[in-house]
């Protein structure tokens, strides 16, 4: 059989960074060329990054894109490229839709040899390409080293009956597909299941190659494997790294050409088939959403032009485990926390948190509120009265030390992150623009149990108590009144996320949630909770997608919104 070595180029680009997406890809080529490969594949819209969204609109960059595309292909030398960049044709058009296409440009001997034009645009999920491109319709093949490729992009492997099934029967003896694939839980076996359907059905190996990084809540995990006609992992890259994963294997024999085919290189494959083969080892459950968060709050630190960050440090379990993730992103010199006691926090708060500081190495400061607490009540009091102000008293101490963030932050030139988990979002449970207020919010999009086995995951990585015990073992409380615990607010946690999780990720209703035996009573509460916090959610800061369904580009609910999931009229809104 035929062999060709190929290099999975997993690089972590930034969206409208040409320049600098320029540099890594030849970086990755040049260490493909030093070992000989015959092919270096990169992901999707490599150039430009993804998703490029409406950039893709101005006239300007789509223009820079592609000539950012073509000194990547002066480059090349023996070892061919693949790489994904956006095309446009003369009748590019900056109206709605452009006439611009999520394509492969396919490179050697100093040229852009041919491009491959993306056929399937997803429209669901974080995806909104309909809007963006242009479907491609034709079926090039390439033949580099002697082997007949077929080359796709991402979404055309998850179809049925679409270009690889076509592109096989044309006369391809393997399938490359280049990814912007963005993370989440259970995503690999998502993957693994598909590739495995494409190759039983064409008997043809599949060289998938997935981006690395984060841009803005999404974050891309690599992972990306080459696959044989029998279904046998050849390579698998690491997952959340960049990385130059080099792959020996054989290919299928030649078959009947029937679609046309362009010569890339047309010299026999360079290869000395030999490189056992590497497969990276996969993540446990726990760790793999650990390296998300991190990849996540790095890349969207760094790649916003900030080195250092800072949070309140409340001595519970989300701003615990947001400082670790912190630490473990930026380094802890660049990680500080804030202490901002009230005189309702409890003294094992304060002195957890100093703790769990020292046992991170991170930079920390107390910075008492009680004064600006004091100064606001008696600034309001000749307005609202010197009784008793329950909510209100309350919610001033979460906004007073949003301020002191938000000070820290403008005077030091640090970004604010924010602590709050997915549970406390989906019901309202934080105050707009106090523990709300920030530019990222780390642990958006987990659930407030998966918080502590996230804890515990750390402590048992580490092999060592990092996050204090006593941390762990608290009551959860936003200590803004005395003796307060969250569940004389919300029902216990045990009992919250599962119900949460049907109503926001698994988009069921309350009906349906009765009918299967949840509590009425419960059920309808939190519905009506995260209905009515919809508007929170919309001011509240971006955080990495980790689950199917996060809050925001996955979840797009109206805030007006009179639906309840059982029989509603205009005079039920209140």
């Amino acid at each position: 059989m035929p062999s060709l070595r190929i290099a999975l180029c997993q690089v972590d680009v930034i969206v409208g960074a040409l320049d600098t997406n320029v540099d890594l890809v030849l970086e990755a080529a040049r260490t493909a060329e030093d070992q000989r490969c015959d092919i270096a594949v990169f992901p999707e819209l490599t150039i430009p990054g993804y998703p490029p969204e409406d950039l893709v609109y101005k006239r300007r960059f789509v223009e820079e894109n592609r000539i950012a595309a073509e000194k990547v292909a002066a480059a090349s030398q023996g070892c061919a490229l693949i790489f994904g960049f956006l095309d446009a044709d003369d009748t590019y058009d900056s109206t709605y839709p452009p006439t611009v296409y999520n394509a492969a440009a396919i490179c050697a001997d100093g040229q852009i040899k041919g491009v491959y034009r993306k056929h399937a645009l997803p429209n669901y999920d974080v995806f909104d390409e309909k809007r963006y491109y242009t479907p491609g319709t034709e079926y090039p093949l390439w033949t580099i080293a002697g082997t007949t490729i077929g080359v796709s992009i991402c979404e055309d492997m998850w179809i049925d009956d679409g270009p690889i099934p076509i592109m096989a029967d044309g006369g391809a003896q393997m399938i490359i597909n280049l990814n912007a694939s963005p993370y989440h839980q259970t995503k690999v076996e998502a993957r693994n299941a598909i590739m495995s359907k494409r190759i039983a059905e064409t008997n043809t190996p599949l060289a998938y190659v997935n981006l690395v990084g984060a841009q803005d809540e999404l974050v891309f995990d690599g992972g990306s494997v080459v696959r044989d006609a029998d279904d046998r992992l050849v390579a698998r890259a690491g997952r959340f790294v960049e990385h130059v994963h080099v792959a020996d294997f054989a290919v299928t024999d030649p078959k009947p050409i029937t679609l046309p085919v362009i010569d890339v290189t047309t010299r026999p494959s360079v290869s000395v088939v030999g490189l056992p083969p590497v497969l990276e080892p996969e993540l446990e459950p726990l760790e793999e959403i650990w390296q998300a968060l991190v990849l996540g709050a790095r890349d969207y630190v760094k790649n916003n032009g900030f080195t250092d960050v800072c949070f309140g440090l409340s001595g519970g379990i989300d701003s615990a485990v947001t400082a670790a993730i912190a630490a473990d992103a930026l380094g802890p010199e660049h990680v500080h926390a804030v202490m901002m006691p009230s005189r309702f926090s409890s003294d094992h708060s304060v002195t957890d948190s100093e703790k769990l500081a020292q046992n991170l190495g991170i930079n920390s400061r107390t910075i008492a509120i009680e004064p600006a607490h004091h100064a606001f009540l008696e600034m309001l009091a000749p307005s609202v009265g010197s009784e008793p102000l329950g909510l209100t008293e309350e919610n001033l101490q979460s906004r007073i030390r949003g301020v002191t963030l938000m000070a820290l932050a403008n005077r030091f030139g640090w970004l604010v992150l924010t602590t709050g988990n997915k549970s406390e979002l989906a019901v309202g449970y934080s105050t707009l623009y106090g523990d709300t207020a920030g530019a990222y919010a780390v642990i958006k999009d987990v659930w407030k149990l998966q918080v502590y086995d996230l804890a515990s995951h750390y402590n048992h990585r580490a092999g060592r108590e990092i996050i204090p015990e006593a941390i762990l073992k608290k009551a959860p409380s936003a200590e803004l009144r005395p003796d307060q615990r969250d569940d004389q607010s919300l029902p216990p946690y045990e009992e919250l996320d599962p119900i949460l999780i049907e109503l926001v990720e698994h988009n069921r209703t309350p009906s349906e949630l009765i009918e299967a035996g949840f509590d009425s009573e419960t059920t309808l509460r939190l519905a009506r909770l995260i209905d009515i916090a919809e508007f929170k959610r919309r001011q509240s800061p971006l955080g990495t997608r980790v689950t199917k369904r996060a809050f925001g580009r996955d979840r797009r609910m109206p805030i007006t919104n009179a639906y309840r999931g059982t029989t509603t009229r205009r005079g039920d809104i209140g």
